[in-house]
């Protein structure tokens, strides 16, 4: 293909930075596109195809392994996303876990009605959560095709919050929901394997964005990151302090490089001592993170477990619940704001939940 050039302008909008970013991503492709076609040019397409059918018959024999070590039978489990920030609060996620010998369904019918606000999702996401929960059962081995998850069945109801339909907006689903749904599927399989399923972890990937038009100069900047949390404690582990979990997968970003780039100041980065669920094995820490505007900006935090705090597991305690607070003032778990110069935004991130009970 060609690359469309007006489209990298509107997107360097932002950041110079991206055109480098994007033709490092073409270039790997191409060169994927290349090794594919010297491996099919070695074996021959028959052969490369029949590769590919015996990988995913030796990958579902590896599901299939799992499944008859599982106890069979259903399993109920149910979990509360926070609120929607548009007046919709305690909004329920089910799960049905049906586990037999050849199979297993998970059914997300009975979850709620799609809501106002964006945590609603589409099917996909609901998949990806849960094909993420059983390759973490799975032998390190086991290769990602589609074999691995022929005997795993989605169920959900068209237009509800994990089935969403045109025009739901479904932004937070990606995000947000889907770290919840990674809980709900743990919760669910701690039933049918009592010593092997951790506690609850964070439940959010604690989305921060916030950024500035200037009408006057033209000038513009923003920027978006994900704050770790506490991870839930195991069976024969404590819960990693301070770590991204499950669903999101972005690193730390450096406070010297934030500071550099964007008119702002971290005042505070620590871990928030005590907030993981007490437990034979205790839930992992959140983080305290403190910004300083250096300038007026708009904020925008879209945020999980203020409300519903990880749980525990087989006696171990809640981890502590998220906070947001601008200028000591406790914010919603999701809001957008103006900010002034001077203002100092707080957000302590949840504890996992704790396993076993403490001694």
């Amino acid at each position: 293909g060609e690359l469309q050039q007006q489209c990298l302008r509107l997107l360097e909008l932002d950041t110079a930075e991206l055109s480098g970013d994007f033709a490092a991503q073409a270039g790997s492709n191409q060169v994927g596109v290349g090794r594919l076609k010297e491996l099919v040019g070695k074996t021959g397409i028959d052969s490369y195809f029949t590769g590919m059918a015996e990988l995913n018959d030796y990958a579902d024999r590896i599901t299939k392994g799992l499944l008859q070590t599982l106890c069979p039978g259903e399993y109920l489990f149910e979990d509360f996303l926070d609120d929607d920030g548009f007046g919709s609060s305690a909004i329920p996620l089910n799960l049905a876990l049906r586990i037999n010998a050849a199979e297993v369904e998970l059914d997300f019918s009975a979850s709620s009605e799609i809501v106002p606000g964006n945590l609603n999702c589409p099917e996909s996401v609901v998949a990806a959560a849960a094909y993420y929960c059983f390759r973490c059962l799975l032998p390190d081995e086991a290769p990602a095709c589609e074999g691995l998850f022929r005997r795993i069945r989605i169920k959900t109801r068209a237009g509800s919050i994990l089935n969403a339909e045109r025009p739901a907006a479904v932004a937070a689903g990606n995000v947000e929901t889907s770290t919840r749904l990674v809980d709900l599927v743990f919760g669910a399989l701690a039933q049918a394997l009592p010593d092997t399923i951790p506690a609850a972890s964070q439940g959010t990937m604690n989305n921060i964005a916030m950024g500035r038009i200037d009408a006057d100069s033209g000038t513009r900047w923003d920027y978006y990151e994900t704050l770790a949390g506490g991870l839930g404690g195991g069976p024969h582990y404590a819960g990693l302090d301070c770590v991204h979990s499950h669903m999101t997968n972005t690193l730390n970003t450096p406070v010297e490089s934030l500071e550099m780039h964007y008119p702002l100041r971290v005042r505070r980065y620590a871990e928030r001592q005590g907030s993981g669920g007490d437990g034979l094995q205790r839930g992992g820490n959140g983080i305290t993170r403190e910004y300083e505007f250096l300038e007026p900006a708009q904020l925008s935090l879209l945020t999980e477990r203020r409300a519903f705090p990880a749980w525990g597991l087989r006696g171990g305690e809640e981890g502590t619940s998220g906070e947001n607070l601008l200028n000591g003032e406790v914010l919603p778990g999701k809001c957008s704001l103006a900010v002034k110069a001077g203002d100092r935004l707080l957000v302590r991130t949840p504890g996992g939940g704790g396993w076993g009970k403490p001694d």
